[in-house]
Parts: C-alpha cells; structure tokens; sequence
C-alpha cells in the first residue's frame, strides 16, 4: 500500500467549523443537518473489473466501514455525525447510486448502510469516465440535506479515463467548487476482460489527473487483495480529517 499526499491549507477544516458555528446563515440552510464531512464513494465498476474484483471492491467497503476505528471516526467529530453516499460508474454515462446519502455517526448506522451495499446486485459496465464520475459525484452535494465541514469525492479505480473529458479538468471544476478528490488507485496487473493491457503507473496518474483540493492524497492498493486493507486506511484519514504528509 502506499500513500501520497498534496500539499493543503492547514487551517481550513478549522476555519470552516468556527464559520459554522458563530456565523450561520438563516432561512434555508437551518434545515440542513450539520455534519463533520460528507463524502460520496465513488467505485469504479467498469469494463476492466470483472465480477470477482466487484465483489472483493464491495466487501472492503463493508469491512471497512463497520470498522471500529472508521466507526470511531464517523462520530467523533465536533458534530458527531458524517453523511456518506456509495455511488458505482463506469463510462462517461453510467453513473448508479447504490446507496443514497445516510447520516452514519454510530455502529448501528454503519452497519445498515454497510448491509445496503453488500445486499445491492453487482452489475458491471463498458469503458472507463474518471470525468464522468467526478462530474457526477461533484453534483450530488447540493440539496442532499446536509452541510458539512468538509465536502470529499472519494474515487477508486483500476484504470485511466478512456471516455469523456480529461478527468483534470473535472477535477479543476470540483476543487473550484470547494470539493476535494482523493484516490484509491488499484494497481492490478491483470489485463482486462477484452485482452487489453493494465495501466502502468496508475498512481502517478491519479496523482497528476484525479486527486486536488486541500488536504487531497491518494492511497495505492497494491491489487484487488489489498482493496480492503487500503481502503480501511484511507477512510480512517479521510473521516478523521487528518493532516496531509506521506506515511
């Protein structure tokens, strides 16, 4: 497994929670419910995985996410609570909730969105949109009755955008907006169901193309097997909001 990081403006979860403490707005947005982050899992379930890393996809995520450190994490913010979605893609329109946005900040939480996805049917889908899954996610925030903290695409693939825009662009858009990308990138040196190579150097592209915002880092999984340790790792740091630094 390994880790990288970009650099981040190291006060800005601090800055925004005292803005929403002691300068929140009225009307509208008192009806959104406070949370420490929220943060959209955005798994790649393209052409290149095939039903077997689906499914070791989908069990890291439910392991992790009944975790008792991701648990820990979940609720022990100054507001107790993060909203999460679990969102499948694959090319530049395919694009699935899985898991609509839940409020999890306690084991029980955890552990129904966790059995909402491993109950959902696995389905798999042609070509690769990095930018089309960025682009969506990106749109998921507003009006999801949450406000947070922080606001994270959390994106995992197995490959290099192959449809649609290039994925930096996308990826300007949404830190513009006020959104970091972190990545999970898959280094699996399978090649895919149509005979074609694996990517070489996955995480540099997903350094240079995928991940921005402040605080953004990726975290390589080695391959499929080494899905679940990875991703334990990087929603512990992802939730808890921990400084960036390599390690």
């Amino acid at each position: 497994m390994r880790v990288r990081s970009v650099p981040t403006a190291g006060l800005l979860a601090s800055t925004l929670l005292v803005g929403l403490l002691v300068g929140w707005p009225s009307g509208a947005a008192l009806a959104q419910q406070l949370v420490d982050l929220e943060l959209v899992l955005a798994v790649d379930i393209s052409g290149s995985v095939d039903e077997e890393e689906a499914a070791l996809q989908r069990d890291g995520y439910v392991t992790a996410l009944t975790d008792d450190r991701v648990v820990s994490a979940m609720g022990g913010g100054p507001f107790g609570a993060v909203a999460v979605i679990y969102v499948e893609w694959a090319g530049e329109d395919y694009q699935r909730i899985v898991v609509p946005w839940t409020l999890i900040g306690n084991r029980e939480e955890a552990r129904k969105f966790s059995d909402a996805i491993g109950a959902a049917p696995l389905s798999t889908a042609r070509w690769t949109s990095l930018s089309g899954a960025i682009d969506h996610a990106a749109t998921l925030f507003d009006g999801n009755g949450f406000e947070g903290v922080r606001r994270v695409i959390d994106i995992s693939g197995d490959g290099v955008n192959n449809r649609g825009r290039p994925p930096s662009l996308a990826r300007d858009e949404a830190v513009a907006a006020g959104i970091t990308i972190n990545g999970l990138p898959i280094l699996n040196d399978r090649p895919n169901p149509w005979g074609g190579p694996a990517p070489i150097d996955l995480d540099r592209y997903y350094e240079e193309n995928v991940i921005g915002g402040p605080g953004a880092f990726y975290i390589a999984a080695r391959d499929f097997d080494d899905f679940a340790a990875a991703i334990l790792s990087k929603l512990i740091r992802e939730i808890a909001g921990l400084s960036s630094g390599a390690g």
